[in-house]
């Protein structure tokens, strides 16, 4: 049984267990005061040339997120995001239980757009209402789409006009600045958005995600927030070599690219056999519409996630690569679902 259900089922990069081996029995300060994270801290404002930024390290993404987004709000205030974002989906209403409402928009690619935000911030009118003032965004998205520079850009200049905070969960970033249809770098995303994460957790890492806050007025007592919510790991230390690792080079894009080329020759593969796709998805995650009894024969030697239901007799699926997918049995996957898609 081999699985295409997420991107987190392997351990980590060699490398990096390799770092945390040999720094095993060095005795470092705690809680991400140590020259671990100081590095790793350093490395990431080179690559987004911000050395004004405030990096923190912290050890996964809805942890981050409720967190950050907490920490960035007034009591009264909400967060907008589409309806598939993560915050709205799959974290148990983290933020929710920070006593921060959710505002959700259409969007049937992932990415919000001023449209919709505008529309959130029409309706919330008064103080009866709950203020907007926080945009949440993911890129990649949870459905697999990409923001360009050119929206990107929008959006900053909406939410800047509109005293909003810009905000992108950066779960799969790597992903996004590995796809070839990308145009943005990192040094833009940090000029663009207020705060943001570039997630290890997905890409290469036993776990971790570095939270990189761009916009001054953010900064303030932000360690106070971690320790409070519990996020201030005492072996602080454990990220920061991690990210050391990710970032002395060009590992984090590498591990990425080859997740990217792993789905691209899936994706490939589903089309050259007149598949159609749910979404447009050029990064790690793809979602082909199958028919039901096919999914269920692939069910049989391959784990993957039942996206939902297309009509009565198709149904989207989401099949995830990773940094240690193996070529040779994504080559398996396809051999074995053409074999299936000729019998019936």
């Amino acid at each position: 049984m081999y699985s295409f259900l997420c991107d987190y089922s392997e351990g980590a990069h060699p490398r990096i267990l390799d770092a945390l081996t040999r720094t095993n029995l060095e005795q470092s300060d705690g809680y991400g005061l140590d020259v671990h994270c100081r590095n790793a801290a350093s490395l990431i404002k080179n690559k987004i040339a911000r050395e004004d930024a405030d990096v923190h390290f912290l050890v996964g993404g809805t942890q981050t997120n409720f967190i950050a987004i907490s920490a960035f709000l007034r009591a009264h205030e909400a967060v907008i995001t589409a309806k598939t974002g993560h915050i709205n989906v799959h974290e148990t209403g983290a933020v929710e239980a920070t006593g921060h409402k959710v505002l959700t928009g259409s969007s049937p690619d992932g990415k919000l757009t001023p449209k919709e935000i505008q529309a959130a911030l029409d309706y919330h009118e008064d103080e009866h209402m709950v203020k907007p003032r926080l945009v949440y965004i993911s890129n990649s998205t949870e459905i697999g789409s990409i923001y360009q520079k050119t929206e990107l850009v929008q959006l900053s200049e909406f939410c800047k006009n509109n005293k909003l905070i810009l905000y992108m969960d950066g779960a799969r970033l790597g992903s996004a600045l590995a796809s070839e249809e990308n145009d943005l770098s990192l040094s833009d995303i940090a000029t663009l958005v207020d705060a943001f994460y570039i997630g290890g957790t997905k890409n290469g890492a036993l776990m971790g995600e570095a939270l990189v806050i761009c916009k001054d007025e953010l900064k303030e007592d932000f360690r106070y927030h971690i320790k409070q919510k519990g996020g201030l790991l005492a072996k602080g230390w454990l990220l920061g070599i991690q990210f050391e690792e990710l970032f002395r080079d060009n590992l984090y894009v590498e591990l990425a690219s080859h997740a990217n080329q792993m789905a691209a020759l899936l994706s490939k593969s589903l089309r050259d056999l007149g598949f159609s796709f749910l979404v447009h998805s050029p990064s790690n995650q793809i979602f082909p519409i199958l028919p039901n009894v096919l999914i269920r024969k692939l069910e049989e030697d391959y784990s993957f996630y039942p996206w939902g239901k297309i009509d009565e007799d198709r149904s989207a699926i989401r099949l995830v690569t990773s940094w240690a997918t193996e070529e040779s049995a994504v080559r398996q996957f396809i051999e074995t679902l053409t074999q299936y898609h000729h019998s019936f």
